[in-house]
């Protein structure tokens, strides 16, 4: 007796093709996702840091509230939020974000609660002016 039952095969070909334009359009629009809070960075010539995960960052936007990792605190608040961040970390580096109309006394006092929270590297975050980190 023959066997009448019908041998059928799932075709994967289009899913993959599917799947292959989806990463496509994430590994493009990835790297134009930008996160954070919304300042106007200083243009400096300098080089940049790489390597850095997961990075505390400290940002004072243009109205000079202060937030730790997008989170709004205040600058009394800020000593202790940082001081139990960095307990539990490796790396005591916290990034400085401060918005070119801040001014230059908000920051001062910004940096020395970071300073007095038991940080000792503070790495100020500026944009790279068009046509600037030429090395020569």
């Amino acid at each position: 007796m023959a066997d009448n039952r019908m041998i059928s095969n799932i075709n994967v070909t289009p899913f993959v093709d599917v799947m292959l334009v989806l990463l496509i359009i994430f590994m493009v629009t990835a790297p134009m996702m930008e996160t954070g809070i919304n300042v106007n960075l200083p243009e400096v010539e300098a080089g940049s840091v790489e390597g850095i995960n997961e990075p505390i960052i400290v940002s004072i936007d243009k109205k000079g509230r202060v937030f730790i990792n997008k989170k709004k605190v205040s600058l009394r608040k800020l000593k202790g939020n940082l001081g139990a961040i960095v307990k539990r970390r490796k790396d005591k580096t916290v990034y400085l974000r401060a918005d070119e109309a801040v001014p230059y006394g908000k920051v001062a006092r910004t940096m020395a609660a970071i300073r007095t929270s038991g940080i000792k590297k503070i790495a100020m975050i500026t944009e790279t002016p068009p046509g600037g980190n030429k090395r020569k």
